[in-house]
């Protein structure tokens, strides 16, 4: 691996697309942010591509910007997945050790997750991103978490596997091919932002992140250091701003602002008499509004929120224990109010979640809402610290397989990136 590197991590959200240009220097911890924006999308419907030319607009001016502030190409590629397709859900493999003294090889765990894989029942239709090992079996030994090494004849798998519809990564081929690039990873966002956001002590303990995005919020629980559980909300900060200009019959564009200048999500801390001149935002507008009942708009669908979420942990059964609480990332965390409310629903421990600290321009990059590109970012560079031609080692929330593909200039064309190893 050369000195340096650079890499370029593409989120592609409901309402934004961010784009992070880090730089990998060999015998520096923290990676280096050359460049970063942040740019309105469009062509996406919760979190999907349904017009892939519109996307790779978008992409394009970004990566340019992004390419611009660093004053070099970047060399490795990521694209985050993100929507209501992106499906979780358990699968068992089982194989033979193959040595002949019976010590489990990298190649037997190696081969066992691709059984996982093989042994999931999925519609045609769906794409297999990650295989996420939950815990392994080696005879009448359970719950091991390595068992590379030790001795036995049959190895089991219990893993979650990840993925999202042929239709979104057909969609964001079709982008990559418009804009010039060739992605070497492509990973689901809830893992992004996880990677992110969380530490090993809020996964061992238990935590859920929620990442509130523009038209979904994603929901991850971790718990003895291992994924439990995972979904995407089709409900997110759009909504809201629907909600208010439903309520006070304006434009979708005053609305927004209303909630970023006025909004919050405790109609408590607002007096009654408050009121909102949306002239101020709009010259077409004449009236005035009383910014208690925007709060009360925001705080009925905010609760709305964490009340899907509420049921995603009872569906995990880690309703109301979870001891690393809930942490919020994502555009929609930095409403006021956001927090105290998730702890009232939740019953949890609430706080904001902020990206691991990175060296460069870090002050473009330390918001919630880059959680997301920042765990990508994250991801190519431990994949490139593999040392393995970009097929290696990382961690996105325990031991991970993850293949992927990309499509060249053929319309149909498919290359597999397989046989990632687990983490030691």
């Amino acid at each position: 691996m050369p000195k340096t590197e650079n890499l370029l991590a593409i989120d592609i959200g409901s309402s934004h697309v961010r784009a992070v240009m880090a730089q990998s220097v060999v015998g520096e911890d923290a990676l280096r942010v050359l460049g970063a924006v942040s740019m309105p999308s469009e062509g996406m419907r919760r979190g999907s591509v349904v017009d892939p030319d519109a996307v790779a607009k978008t992409v394009e001016k970004a990566v340019e910007h992004a390419e611009r502030m660093a004053g070099s190409p970047a060399r490795v590629v990521g694209l985050s997945v993100s929507g209501t397709d992106i499906f979780c859900q358990k699968a068992f493999g089982v194989v033979a050790v193959g040595r002949s003294d019976g010590e489990v090889a990298e190649g037997d765990v190696e081969r066992v997750i691709e059984e996982v894989e093989s042994r999931v029942m999925l519609p045609a239709n769906r794409e297999v991103l990650h295989v996420i090992p939950k815990s392994y079996r080696l005879d009448d030994q359970t719950n091991i978490k390595d068992p590379i090494g030790m001795r036995g004849v049959r190895l089991e798998a219990e893993a979650f596997v990840i993925g999202t519809s042929m239709r979104q990564m057909k969609g964001l081929a079709r982008i990559s091919e418009a804009v010039g690039l060739t992605p070497t990873l492509h990973a689901v966002e809830p893992i992004l932002a996880a990677e992110a956001v969380l530490n090993p002590k809020q996964k061992e303990l238990g935590v859920v992140l929620i990442d509130i995005g523009g038209s979904t919020t994603s929901v991850i629980v971790y718990e003895e250091g291992e994924l439990v559980h995972m979904s995407v909300l089709p409900v997110g900060g759009m909504h809201i701003t629907n909600d208010i200009a439903i309520g006070l019959r304006t434009s979708i564009e005053t609305a927004e602002e209303v909630k970023l200048k006025y909004g919050t999500a405790t109609p408590s801390e607002v007096g009654k008499r408050e009121e909102v001149d949306l002239a101020s935002l709009d010259p077409h507008e004449t009236e005035s509004v009383s910014r208690y009942h925007v709060a009360e708009i925001i705080e009925a669908r905010m609760d709305e929120i964490f009340r899907l979420v509420n049921e995603e942990l009872r569906k995990s059964e880690r309703e109301g224990m979870l001891p690393a609480g809930a942490v919020l990332c994502g555009g929609g965390s930095l409403l006021p109010g956001a927090v105290d409310l998730a702890k009232a629903t939740l019953r949890l421990p609430s706080h904001i979640g902020y990206p691991k600290p990175l060296g460069g321009i870090l002050d473009r990059v330390d918001g919630p809402d880059f959680a997301s590109a920042v765990g990508l970012a994250l991801l190519l560079e431990e994949r490139s610290h593999s040392g393995k031609g970009g097929i290696g080692r990382f961690n996105v929330g325990g031991n991970a397989k993850v293949p992927e593909w990309v499509e060249h200039s053929g319309k149909k064309a498919k290359e597999w990136l397989r046989k990632f190893l687990p983490m030691e």
